[in-house]
């Protein structure tokens, strides 16, 4: 046999391509810039200082490194 005259191989049927890119988060969700400035997003902690940025939890939010928790006002 010669290789045109091969029977052509089939694809595994039970898994799906992938096409979707995930989304970037890293320094892209925590600055945004205006003009000619950059506008943090989210609030810096208050015990440990610029540099940690507390987590968004819908109500409230809260600090990786010390664990503090701030919430957010209701709206009612």
């Amino acid at each position: 046999m010669s290789k045109s005259e091969e029977p052509a191989k089939e694809e595994k049927a039970g898994k799906a391509q992938k096409t979707e890119k995930k989304k970037r988060k890293g320094l892209f969700s925590l600055y945004k810039i205006e003009k000619d400035k950059v506008v943090r997003l989210r609030p810096t902690c208050e015990r440990c200082g610029p540099g940690y940025f507390m987590a968004d939890h819908g109500d409230r939010y809260t600090c990786g490194h010390c664990g503090f928790t701030k919430y957010k006002p209701s709206e009612k």
